[in-house]
């Protein structure tokens, strides 16, 4: 079955991506992180509209784990309103999702 989560989450920093990604990832909450660099976003924060260099997170966990992934995702983001987006993908090859499945508890 395929319980298999991408999570969709922007970070200001490369270092602060990369410090969230890893403890997400050592803490099997995720199985594994890309980092995209020189993402830029513009969009409307406290009526005015902001742009910013971002880095993108693309995290890879379960339906099972979500609950916690997003708990400890939001103790450890700087933001005060994180983007936080999960999506289900309709398709996965059975190799990938038994990976992702055994690699996050």
């Amino acid at each position: 079955m395929n319980d298999i989560l991408i999570v969709l989450c922007t970070f200001p920093d490369l270092g602060k991506a990369r410090e969230t990604g890893t403890a997400l990832v050592e803490s099997q909450l995720a199985a594994c992180v890309n980092l995209i660099p020189a993402v830029e976003s513009i969009y409307r924060w406290e009526g005015q509209v902001e742009t910013a260099a971002e880095v993108l997170a693309i995290f890879k966990t379960t339906t099972e784990v979500w609950p916690r992934f997003e708990s400890r995702l939001r103790e450890l983001h700087p933001y005060d309103v994180p983007e936080i987006v999960a999506l289900k993908p309709e398709q996965v090859s059975e190799s990938y999702a038994r990976w992702v499945g055994e690699s996050v508890v």
